[in-house]
């Protein structure tokens, strides 16, 4: 039985695509937690906003804004990529990377997916389709465009002359940087059932580190294409297929020699980054991104708790619980506080000292989805319809 799962908003669904069943009743319904009363410490200013296209809809799709020499790069799901003025939010350029049909039909979606990443010179994307675009930032021209093998759900990373590039069935690719060919693949293994991500590779001392859906951690010497090691986070478990999803689909972090990993169902670990030998765990899982800073861990975990914890141990600091299943984005720090947006277009700020909101503004009736970028002296973020604001503090 081949199954395909996809994380939507607020709950896990999965397309049985040979027609068995998972379940024997309906799933539980979990509730969103209501919206926290705060009194504003501050008032965050919304800088601009602009349409970006159609944006993603009800599709999940980690699609979210990069920021490059003072202009601010976005995408829809259907093609369009702007480039605009990070200052004002005025577009720059546009193209469209959807398939032309004809005249009289409309285009084929380019499903593009995972996020920009920006370079001095090009902006890299992938699409669900399997291609990878490269284009120029000057004017948006197509520099190249790869057949990679899936679907690139997470965003390229840019290094060392290559463009990293984790698909949807467990393959990390490097293709060169300059004309687009493929240099090495390396299988990281697929299980029959896991999350819609891929974890995008962190680069570090010439090694390619990614989180896979077999619960393992990887590295890859990334000149060569070769697996140096494999540390297993995450141990399948548990009496329903969901319960045994053990997929490391967030972004490690490597600080001072350590990389910290997170699991879905499995735990949050330290592992050292020479030989991947376990330091600590805890059993925390999730699947947003976290962020690692002055000795510190911000996550977001399963059931959208915001934790802080140390991260010589993994001792808990505080834990934030008023945000419960109101499907948070991934955390990022921006001038001194933890920012997380929700599904019903929400911004909430964190105090990292106690955990406790500092302020809450409300900026777009369709939500949020993807991780908040920080741009200079502003935060975009990009709302499921296709806004993008701008936020000043």
């Amino acid at each position: 039985m081949e199954l395909r799962k996809y994380l939507l908003p607020g709950l896990i669904s999965v397309t049985l695509l040979s027609g068995c069943s998972l379940f024997s009743g309906e799933e539980d319904v979990v509730k969103m937690a209501p919206l926290p009363k705060v009194e504003n410490q501050f008032t965050p200013q919304t800088a601009w906003s602009t349409s970006v296209g159609d944006g993603v809809g009800d599709f999940y799709s980690n699609l979210h804004p990069a920021w490059q020499d003072g202009t601010v790069y976005a995408a829809d799901r259907f093609g369009v990529v702007k480039a605009l003025d990070a200052s004002n939010g005025k577009e720059k350029w546009k193209v469209d990377l959807s398939e032309k049909t004809g005249f009289f039909s409309k285009n084929i979606s380019a499903l593009l997916s995972g996020g920009i990443t920006a370079t001095s010179d090009r902006i890299y994307i992938g699409s669900e389709r399997g291609q990878v675009f490269a284009l120029n930032n000057s004017d948006g021209s197509i520099a190249w465009q790869t057949k990679v093998a899936g679907e690139a759900m997470s965003r390229p990373v840019v290094s060392d002359g290559l463009v990293l590039i984790h698909t949807s069935n467990g393959m990390l690719q490097g293709l060169d940087q300059s004309t687009g060919a493929i240099k090495w693949s390396v299988n990281l293994d697929m299980p029959a059932l896991s999350l819609r991500g891929e974890s995008a590779p962190t680069v570090a001392f010439g090694g390619a580190i990614v989180g896979g859906d077999n619960g393992r951690v990887s590295a890859v010497i990334m000149n060569q294409g070769q697996l140096i090691w494999q540390q297993r986070i995450s141990q399948p478990s548990g009496a329903t297929e969901i319960d045994r999803l053990s997929d490391v689909d967030t972004t490690p972090v490597v600080v001072n020699g350590v990389i910290y990993a997170l699991a879905y169902n499995g735990n949050l670990t330290a592992l050292e980054l020479r030989s991947g030998q376990i330091l600590w765990k805890r059993e925390i899982g999730g699947v947003k991104d976290m962020v690692v800073d002055a000795g510190r861990i911000y996550l977001v975990d399963q059931d959208d708790r915001v934790i802080a914890l140390n991260a010589d141990g993994g001792v808990a600091i505080w834990r934030q619980s008023d945000l419960l299943h109101r499907n948070l984005t991934s955390p990022v720090l921006f001038n001194g506080y933890l920012v997380v947006g929700d599904s019903e277009g929400y911004v909430h700020w964190i105090n990292t000292l106690d955990g406790r909101f500092v302020a809450q503004q409300k900026l777009d009736s369709d939500g949020f989805q993807t991780d908040p970028v920080v741009a200079g002296d502003k935060l975009l973020i990009q709302a499921k319809g296709g806004e993008v604001y701008a936020i000043t503090r």
